[in-house]
């Protein structure tokens, strides 16, 4: 597995690199789906430091696991105790996604923007130009990245929310190609949303 450890105005020292290589490798190498690559980023948060890992399986699933700590180790020990639960927590459910799924994961690229929240205290100023949605009034977009929409069916876009602890996941349908949305529920459900539905009222999983 090929591990990427970098740090965001914090030195990554060549002891730290070799235990992050090590532990994650071994934690991670007992689940189907084998990891292909992993993304490990230290970045200081408050009085702490945080560690950020994202792990890539073979089969296009990403798990995504975060940590805080007194110093780096503390920090990737977290995200790595939390990474490892949620693969033990799903390894069935990946073994399956790995028999039934013979070639990876296909992904679209797509746009996330980032808006500012409209401020009626601020009256309008005639030398304002931050672009805002589709140049009318509106939202402002403050950031803009580009990230990549899976094609899942509805049973592995719920497992990749999971893997990513994610509260929403954006996926193109298998069936029928368009765009649906899965997201957890205040009730604890997992609600789905899939616009191909013209009838017969909403669809939900849990």
């Amino acid at each position: 597995m090929r591990i990427r450890v970098s740090g965001k105005d914090i030195d990554i020292g060549e002891s730290l690199q070799a235990h992050v290589n090590q532990a994650l490798t071994e934690s991670t190498a007992k689940y189907a789906g084998r990891p292909t690559d992993a993304t490990v980023t230290f970045s200081r948060d408050g009085f702490g430091l945080a560690c950020e890992v994202f792990v890539h399986l073979s089969t296009g699933l990403v798990a995504q696991a975060n940590g805080m700590g007194a110093d780096c180790y503390a920090a990737f020990e977290a995200a790595r105790e939390r990474m490892a639960k949620q693969l033990r927590r799903h390894k069935r459910r990946l073994k399956d996604h790995h028999k039934e799924r013979p070639n990876p994961v296909d992904t679209v690229p797509a746009g996330s923007f980032v808006l500012a929240p409209f401020d009626e205290d601020v009256e309008d100023d005639e030398d304002h130009h931050d672009e805002s949605v589709n140049g009318d009034a509106g939202p402002t977009i403050i950031a803009e990245t580009e990230l990549r929409v899976p094609s899942l069916s509805v049973a592995e876009a719920v497992l990749q929310m999971d893997l990513q602890h994610a509260p929403v996941l954006v996926f193109r349908n298998e069936k029928g190609g368009a765009i649906n949305v899965v997201y957890r529920r205040e009730d604890g459900n997992i609600g789905w949303i899939d616009p191909r539905v013209e009838s017969g009222g909403s669809s939900a999983q849990g």
